[in-house]
């Protein structure tokens, strides 16, 4: 996605990352006072979601940068921490939230890096370890062509013990990761689809190939890896086709350096409905067999869902007896359904994650 305006609250004019941003884009720094008239441009546009992808805003977080993952009491949550770096993406996935979550959605990213370390240094001065991640709201590695601030979040971890960072993509945005001294702190994760759902619903993203080239590229440099299949998207032939998913994962990366897996089944809000067939008019992925959920998004009728997860595990169980599998916001009753334990007879979802990264992570505590 070409980048057609860039524009910068005028709190933050002369924060140095302006300039970057401006030389790497070959674009002027627009000053605005507010964002009501950067707002109404944006909505104004027919596509008012792909429009907010050619326009960057600098600006400044006026909220915490460290953030509690916003699970709900319904479902089993692994407790992670979420590092506001941005919101929005360049890429154009059709079940993408983001169109839901930000009205109207747009790039911003948050250059008021100084409040941002020294938020992390009041969290990670105590006892207690983090798992922290940027990729909730954003990519985590979209910004990397005009912002220097991954490779500095990976020292900045590096010198901790207790705490690892997760940066989570669907790019092979990955140059600027050679060659830090990143001692196994950070994790390096990608989301993995079915070549099918990537073509059809994930426009402008990384081919799977071509993630899991940039996984290998990765884990040669020593980073440790991470994958997510969520959404997974049921299908007639969904089956076979992840697991010939999971069949090239595992042909290309090395189960031991793998800190967790996760797993998850497209699910939504029934706003996005009309959104996704406003904008993806040839998308089918919103007619599957779909029931509200506990906390109020569609999901797949968990017979359904609970019977991808069995077979994913058991394929992923096949090459990898002993990584660490978890369900991303699910119940007790999917959990000994999918894999025939819960979570509480293990300590617990972040009592499992915790472990898995102290050993993959070279962790204190």
């Amino acid at each position: 996605m070409k980048i057609s305006h860039l524009f910068v609250e005028s709190s933050v004019a002369e924060n140095p990352l302006v300039a970057k941003f401006a030389t790497q884009l070959s674009l002027p720094a627009v000053t605005v006072e507010d964002h009501k008239t950067l707002f109404e441009m944006i909505k104004s546009e027919e596509d008012p979601w792909l429009a907010g992808k050619k326009v960057i805003l600098l600006t400044r977080n006026h909220g915490p940068f460290l953030r509690q993952c916003p699970g709900t009491r319904d479902y089993i949550c692994c407790n992670y921490r979420i590092l506001n770096i941005g919101s929005y993406c360049v890429m154009d996935c059709a079940y993408c939230i983001l169109q839901s979550y930000f009205h109207p959605p747009m790039l911003q990213y948050f250059v008021n890096h100084d409040d941002l370390w020294q938020e992390l240094d009041k969290a990670l001065s105590g006892s207690e370890g983090f798992r922290v991640g940027t990729g909730e709201f954003t990519d985590s590695l979209i910004w990397e062509p005009w912002s220097d601030l991954t490779p500095r979040l990976v020292n900045y971890f590096a010198r901790q013990q207790r705490s690892v960072l997760e940066l989570k993509t669907k790019t092979t945005t990955i140059s600027q990761l050679k060659n830090l001294d990143h001692r196994r702190k950070t994790i390096l994760s990608w989301s993995l689809n079915t070549p099918r759902i990537i073509a059809t619903q994930e426009r402008g993203t990384s081919t799977l190939s071509a993630r899991l080239r940039a996984a290998a590229q990765c884990q040669s440099w020593g980073y440790p890896l991470a994958f997510h299949f969520d959404p997974m998207v049921i299908y007639p032939g969904c089956e076979q086709e992840y697991a010939q998913v999971i069949k090239e994962l595992f042909n290309q990366l090395d189960a031991e350096n793998i800190v967790w897996i996760s797993m998850g089944t497209f699910r939504f809000m029934p706003a996005l409905k009309s959104t996704i067939q406003k904008r993806f008019p040839q998308s089918e992925i919103i007619y599957g067999e779909f029931v509200p959920g506990m906390d109020g998004k569609m999901r797949y009728f968990k017979p359904i869902r609970t019977r991808l997860y069995r077979q994913m595990a058991e394929w992923i169980r096949e090459r990898a007896e002993q990584v660490t599998l978890y369900l991303c916001m699910e119940d007790e009753q999917v959990w000994e359904q999918s894999f025939g334990f819960t979570p509480e007879s293990k300590g617990g979802l972040p009592a499992m994650l915790d472990r898995s990264a102290r050993t993959h992570c070279n962790l204190c505590g």
